[in-house]
């Protein structure tokens, strides 16, 4: 682990979809240049911490400190700021195919800075060429395989070099081969730009890779934080059917059934 300085730290974290209660008082701190690969099963929880992460909700209770700053809590004017800090890879890439991968990765400049044309030109084909695109500036988006989505989408997300980079299922649809290189393009990401990066996947593979630490999540909490080792090695009935995907066999109480199909 690098360094023991939080960049991320979620208190008591409640959050609700109209009257149902998905996050239940979730704590989690996230050190300065660590990979944190958060996962669980599908309803868990963790593609909404993700969401509240990055700002975009208000929760129902708690605290999420980013780089310092409660963003429960701060402006609308202040949240714009600190987003400069923040680069995210959605899980399909999310590229505008009306413009070209070049123009796509220029996007963040123009949004937050005054830069003329030719230097943000120059940034993109230089982050382009961290992501081993040097010279698909000109492409399409259409034009690219799953794969190339996938790094030109990142080299959008580090173009402003983000102190902070959350990732959504980055190897979802790409075969191991490329999951592979994506796995260790993040791993260079964070030696040489001194990032903390947020990692939502279910690949085991990929998580066991790049973790410093994993958060496993079910059911709106935290059932463990711990490094790759320990999270292997423990004896929670839950983590260990999700690791060697066993299916979850939760029974369910007779008043709990009927209530459900009653809608009481």
């Amino acid at each position: 682990m690098k360094n023991n300085k939080s960049a991320i730290e979620v208190i008591d974290l409640v959050t609700h979809y109209g009257p149902r209660e998905i996050l239940h008082g979730i704590n989690l701190s996230i050190n300065e240049d660590e990979i944190m690969i958060i996962m669980g099963g599908s309803g868990s929880g963790k593609s909404t911490l993700l969401r509240y992460l990055l700002g975009l909700g208000t929760p129902t209770s708690g605290n999420i400190n980013l780089l310092g700053k409660d963003i429960t809590k701060i402006s609308n004017t202040e949240m714009h700021q600190l987003r400069q800090n923040m680069g995210v890879a959605f899980q399909g890439g999310a590229l505008l195919s009306s413009m070209t991968v070049g123009e796509n990765v220029k996007l963040p400049l123009r949004e937050h800075t005054n830069l003329d044309e030719k230097t943000m030109e120059i940034m993109a084909r230089m982050k382009l060429e961290v992501v081993n695109l040097g010279g698909f500036e000109k492409m399409m988006p259409a034009e690219l395989s799953g794969g190339m989505i996938k790094r030109a989408a990142l080299a959008r997300a580090i173009v402003m070099d983000p102190k902070l980079m959350f990732f959504d299922e980055p190897s979802a649809g790409l075969d191991p081969v490329v999951s592979a290189e994506l796995d260790e393009l993040i791993l260079e990401l964070r030696d040489a730009m001194k990032m903390t990066i947020v990692v939502v996947t279910h690949e085991l593979e990929s998580a066991f890779k790049i973790a410093d630490r994993i958060t496993v999540l079910d059911q709106g909490n935290i059932l463990m934080t711990d490094t790759v080792e320990n999270i292997k090695n423990s004896d929670n009935e839950r983590i260990q059917s999700l690791l060697n995907r066993r299916p979850s066999n939760d029974e369910v109480q007779a008043d709990e059934y009927l209530n459900r199909l009653t809608g009481i």
